[in-house]
């Protein structure tokens, strides 16, 4: 166990002074194995993305790294900044995923997500009114009309990039005191022509490997039974806590309805998740908000452009992290070093092979640069939130 590190200390702010220290040190060092970077990619690596990298891999300095370069070379690829809403907008059209124009308690932006919405590229009825089974054909013939079929793409690719489109527009917009968001996945709706297991692979990847530590909560808003054999194969894919930060609430549970009204101000929250705002999601208003969001990024994009990037001397394929001077950090056995801001009294001790959660991934040098971004599975959730909420049924 490292000397500066401990589970108890006379005098805490000595320790959290300490503690500091030797977080900013591991933060160094990743910027330091990384190297030289042009400006565009210089910015994502600031103390706070290194520091989410960090906690992803437990504040294993090496394992950190090689996660941070795959991301790098990733947005240098992907060019996850550039996507605009001209090019995404069919894929928003039913609804399926959108950011709220309100936040949690916290700050949090919010994130909306809808799964059933995905295949809905069938004819979309107006209908306010339930009926039943006795009256259903009357109303279809005479009082449901068909508004005409919504571009909803069926392509993973063109899915995929509207989530990225999201996660983007959530963090540029997130207040600089948060880093997380809120995700409100409704089921409303879902069947089983709605499961895709290549999608939710696709998914969390993107997420667990390139947006680490960006998920606050994630809240299953009436999941079907059924849904619960999908949630057992889906678990595999998900680290341990990433599961315990799955939050799963019933409109119909006292236990859940307290949860809401813990994490949101009611008023703001929709009536669809139990609020008291009765405003939905209208893609007209929805467009004109994300078109002037792209503006405030183009415009951010502008002013850095105005300054010329730094000619870089070391390209991401040549880290090679086997001459590390962290060796014989990792080599002993260190204290979690907790985030800013956490709530946890107790800090676990990890050790060189990581935390229990992680699967083999020693990082070898000649392993790194040809990998790109298909490592193991990395935590995307703090660990100060809550679990669950209401018993499945």
């Amino acid at each position: 166990m490292s000397p500066g590190i401990k589970k108890s200390s006379s005098d805490g702010s000595i320790e959290k002074s300490v503690v500091a220290e030797e977080q900013q040190a591991k933060i160094n060092e990743v910027r330091k194995l990384i190297g030289p970077l042009s400006e565009k990619l210089a910015i994502f690596c600031s103390d706070a993305q290194v520091t989410r990298y960090l906690r992803a891999r437990n504040w294993h300095v090496k394992k950190a790294t090689k996660m941070l370069k795959d991301t790098l070379k990733w947005r240098a690829t992907y060019k996850p900044e550039e996507i605009r809403w001209e090019e995404v907008a069919h894929e928003a059209e039913t609804g399926k995923i959108y950011s709220t124009d309100y936040v949690d308690k916290q700050g949090r932006t919010v994130l909306v997500m809808r799964p059933s919405r995905q295949v809905l590229s069938k004819l979309f009825l107006l209908a306010s009114t339930r009926v039943t089974s006795l009256t259903l054909n009357f109303f279809t013939v005479c009082q449901l009309k068909p508004i005409g079929k919504l571009n909803n793409s069926k392509s993973i690719k063109g899915q995929i990039r509207y989530l990225v489109y999201c996660m983007e527009n959530a963090i540029m917009n997130l207040p600089a005191e948060q880093e997380q968001m809120v995700w409100l996945i409704d089921f409303g709706g879902f069947s089983l022509s709605n499961i895709s297991v290549k999608v939710t692979q696709e998914t969390a990847h993107v997420l667990q490997d390139h947006y680490p530590e960006r998920l606050g909560l994630a809240i299953l808003y009436n999941p079907p039974k059924f849904f619960e054999p999908f949630w057992t194969m889906v678990k595999p894919f998900l680290e341990q806590k990433t599961r315990n930060k799955v939050t799963f609430v019933y409109e119909d549970n006292q236990n859940s309805k307290k949860l809401m009204e813990e994490v949101f101000n009611m008023n703001d929250l929709e009536s669809a998740f139990g609020g008291n705002n009765p405003s939905g999601f209208e893609i007209s208003k929805y467009a004109e908000r994300m078109k002037e969001d792209d503006k405030k990024r183009t415009n951010t994009s502008s002013e850095a452009a105005q300054h010329p990037e730094p000619l870089t001397s070391t390209s991401l394929d040549g880290i090679n992290l086997e001459d590390s001077d962290s060796d014989a950090i990792e080599n002993e056995k260190v204290d979690e070093i907790p985030s800013d801001g956490a709530e946890e009294e107790k800090v676990d001790e990890i050790t060189s092979e990581g935390a229990d959660t992680e699967k083999n991934d020693d990082c070898p040098s000649n392993e790194i640069d040809s990998e790109l971004g298909r490592g193991p599975d990395v935590e995307i959730l703090p660990e100060n939130t809550k679990s669950v909420a209401g018993e499945t049924h």
